[in-house]
């Protein structure tokens, strides 16, 4: 089957059947990181590629907002685990026109995320390609018991944290080179899209209440990322429009864009997760004391229900495009 019909949900489900599971493996493939068996414990493992013209274009992000951003997104799939990240392993495909200054740049950027964050960067390689290749591994603690994927049950209700949106509309901006007036509000957005914050005190903090039944990074888009929520719960969901917290930024051009880049826009790298209707109390407490919104945006339902979008008058609410997928053809 060509990829851009099977997609790239698809092939990973093709290897995820294909591979047999190994000695000490306790989370295997299909959630936001790996939770493996060690001497001493487990660890938590993932691994993310961004290539030059798929994932990130040079003419419009820096090398030093892309070395943050790749470990970002790292880091936001251990966040989703409700785990500690440690160690981080960073190889380099470059090309030959480039000089040192350009990756110290890219360095920069990566070590002060690293720095901020305590992760240490213990290894990796080089190697020359036509265009700049980025592949990172992190390795991190599973301090508490990892948050899956597949705990949710209908009834429970569904959050995310910070804002939802900016960062694909950012880009949005970026493709059609959008400026004028709206200049520093557009600026917030691309600060959003490059630079974007991994939750990892949300994350952990939610493993150690065992408050999150289920969690997901937001990486390809609101509604495709709850989609592997439910698929893996065995639920379907309602989200309601109109609590979907938007930024000023956001604000300021959503009469012409509506909620479209909330729903699908992706790379906001913000935590979706479900929880007991009984912890509100308990979720609004934490969301308070890390200064972190966590907003109940819809709730879980019976599988049969699906995945639906309603309006403020409970109607159906057009969801846009379904979100990110790296083989399926728009």
């Amino acid at each position: 089957m060509k990829l851009s019909r099977l997609g790239e949900f698809g092939l990973i489900d093709r290897i995820r059947q294909r591979t047999p599971i190994g000695h000490g493996v306790r989370i295997g493939i299909g959630d936001d990181a790996a939770w493996v068996e060690n001497r001493v414990g487990s660890s938590l493992v993932t691994a993310d590629l961004l290539i030059e013209n798929v994932h990130f274009k040079l003419r419009w992000t820096s090398l030093f907002d892309l070395g943050h951003k790749a470990l970002a997104v790292n880091l936001s799939d251990i966040a989703a685990m409700g785990g500690v990240p440690a160690y981080v392993i960073l190889s380099l495909g470059i090309p030959a026109n480039f000089d040192s200054e350009q990756i110290d740049a890219f360095y920069r950027g990566f070590a002060a995320l690293a720095t901020k964050t305590g992760v240490a960067l213990v290894g990796g390689d080089t190697n020359v390609a036509k265009a700049l290749i980025v592949s990172i591994c992190v390795i991190g603690h599973a301090a508490y018991r990892p948050v899956r994927r597949s705990g949710a049950k209908a009834g429970d209700d569904i959050y995310i944290t910070g804002t939802v949106g900016d960062s694909g509309l950012g880009l949005f901006m970026l493709q059609q080179r959008m400026t004028g007036k709206k200049r520093p509000l557009l600026a917030k957005l691309l600060a959003r899209h490059h630079r974007p914050t991994p939750r990892l005190n949300a994350g952990a903090e939610l493993a150690k209440n065992r408050l999150a039944t289920a969690m997901i990074d937001v990486s390809d888009g609101l509604m495709q990322d709850l989609g592997h929520i439910c698929r893996a719960s065995g639920t379907g969901a309602t989200i309601w429009e109109e609590r979907l917290p938007l930024s000023p930024a956001y604000q300021a051009f959503a009469s012409k864009v509506g909620t479209r880049y909330a729903l699908s826009g992706g790379e906001d790298y913000e935590l979706l997760f479900c929880a007991r209707a009984h912890h509100r109390g308990r979720i609004h407490d934490l969301a308070q004391r890390l200064h972190l919104p966590m907003t109940r945006i819809g709730v879980c339902a019976r599988s049969e229900n699906g995945l639906v979008v309603v309006n403020g008058v409970g109607k159906p609410a057009s969801a846009g495009t379904k979100g990110h997928d790296h083989f399926m053809k728009p």
